[in-house]
């Protein structure tokens, strides 16, 4: 494949995903690390992408896949706002606790502002939101800056969380199905994977459109959660298929 293809190849997988990783873009334009950077270089001169560490990221939002953090906040705000409540009332006063980014997480940080605790986020808004809050110890975990989902992301991020426990984390999804959590982002994924390894209690908080939607990269298996809270329109079958693998299914 010559360059001017595999670019234009490149062009055409970022109008449908938020990060292209440079392993994954050599092997499916079946091209050489070495030609891969330097038609990711072009592509950012031409301020088509954004170099970021693993990959790359489009300028502006994938217009079929679109993560906008003001759109998403205001998307199933009514469920959200019941899943956050819910959610929030399985931490107790004192706990560590991480939050991780999106608007469902944000929801539940506002609900959890009232309680004394310490809290460790990778999240921009979930940080503006509690740092006047004053019994709220607030740790972030700094690390590279998605400018869209307003998160940070990346080895610094992952190095940051592996030197720590928590008694909880209260995380978002992009997908649950019958092979377990994941993700399309391998950034997101990443981070989201060590705040797993590092907590006591996995409380994942989703509403029911991030169910039976693959993603692409692996999180975790079902049984690595010990509670989803999710709306009550969620169909019996997802709650069947969580309990089957040992996970509480909270419904709000």
């Amino acid at each position: 494949m010559k360059a001017t293809e595999r670019q234009l190849r490149i062009r055409q997988m970022l109008e449908s995903r938020d990060f292209l990783g440079l392993e994954t873009l050599c092997r499916e334009l079946d091209a050489s690390e070495s030609s891969v950077r330097r038609d990711l270089d072009i592509l950012e001169d031409e301020k088509v992408l954004k170099r970021v560490y693993g990959g790359a990221v489009p300028v502006q939002p994938p217009e079929l896949s679109a993560f906008d953090y003001a759109k998403e906040s205001a998307r199933f705000s009514d469920e959200k706002g019941r899943i956050a409540r819910l959610a929030a009332g399985l931490i107790e006063d004192g706990q560590t606790v991480i939050l991780d980014g999106g608007s469902t997480v944000a929801a539940v940080a506002r609900e959890l502002a009232a309680k004394s605790l310490h809290i460790v986020t990778n999240s921009l808004p979930i940080a503006e939101g509690l740092e006047s809050v004053r019994n709220i110890e607030l740790t972030l975990t700094g690390g590279y800056l998605d400018p869209r989902r307003r998160v940070m992301l990346g080895t610094f991020c992952e190095q940051m969380l592996s030197a720590i426990r928590a008694d909880a984390v209260i995380m978002g999804i992009g997908s649950i199905s019958e092979a377990g959590f994941s993700n399309n982002n391998t950034l997101v994924v990443g981070s989201e994977k060590k705040m797993v390894e590092i907590a006591d209690k996995v409380i994942i908080v989703a509403d029911r459109t991030k169910f039976g939607r693959g993603g692409m990269f692996p999180v975790a298996p079902l049984n690595a959660a010990d509670i989803v809270v999710s709306d009550r329109e969620l169909a019996p079958g997802y709650v069947d298929l969580l309990r089957r693998n040992g996970v509480e299914v909270l419904l709000a």
